[in-house]
């Protein structure tokens, strides 16, 4: 019998949009965003700052003094844009959130195809390199799991990611419905995000690590589209 997959891969679909975060009430967000340039200089100087102390001293010695000192801006200016520390690395979190979506994307404009196993693979890879080559992503990553209001903001913007991934897979599980498939994303993206830094949790690569993340993803997915295909045939 002809997959669901291999049906609706002869269906080409646009490349995924990138959601940005909702300003839901619980998310901790920057006081306001620059719009001049010279603003917006200060305001990713705050941010490549903080990256950098997150890595060379961790959260609990993270201090906004020592980011506006290492920012080579006033502590004033920092406090314009950011309340405290913690909308600071929730920012952060925002813009790995970004960046990520981007990478998904591009990936997206691959899917559905036959051999998605691969591509997974393959994307896997690629976000598992990016957290290898940048220790701030798990910096940030930790930081955001210290507090219940910057864990809050951190489901927030999994749950914006998973809105993506949710319409990348929707062609392996057509029948599931948008509840459901967003579901099924939300435990991808809380998997995928777990595994890569549990990967770098030393610094160091762990490529076994990935290699298990592979094998159960895949092996989760697989089973949610057979899961389909017999409700599919049962009704």
């Amino acid at each position: 019998m002809e997959s669901s997959l291999s049906r609706s891969s002869r269906t080409a679909r646009p490349a995924a949009s990138i959601p940005e975060p909702a300003g839901a009430p619980e998310e901790l967000l920057p006081r306001r965003r620059p719009a001049q340039e010279r603003s917006r200089r200060k305001f990713e100087a705050i941010l490549s700052a903080s990256r950098n102390l997150l890595v060379d001293e961790g959260f609990e010695s993270f201090t906004c003094e020592e980011v506006a000192q290492r920012a080579g801006v006033p502590i004033g200016t920092l406090y314009q844009f950011f309340a405290n520390k913690y909308v600071i690395v929730c920012e952060l979190d925002r813009q790995d959130l970004v960046a990520v979506q981007r990478e998904l994307a591009a990936f997206a404009t691959e899917v559905p195809a036959l051999e998605w196993p691969e591509l997974l693979n393959r994307f896997l890879d690629h976000l598992a390199n990016l957290w290898l080559r940048d220790p701030s992503r798990r910096a940030v990553w930790l930081a955001v799991q210290s507090t219940p209001a910057t864990r809050t903001t951190a489901v927030i913007y999994e749950r914006t990611l998973a809105q993506q991934v949710s319409s990348v897979i929707e062609p392996l599980f057509p029948t599931a419905g948008p509840e459901y498939n967003q579901k099924i994303a939300e435990v991808c993206v809380h998997m995928v995000y777990s595994m890569l830094n549990f990967a770098v949790r030393d610094g160091q690569s762990h490529p076994e690590a990935v290699v298990e993340l592979k094998r159960m993803l895949g092996a989760y997915l697989k089973s949610t589209e057979r899961e389909m295909r017999h409700r599919l045939r049962s009704t």
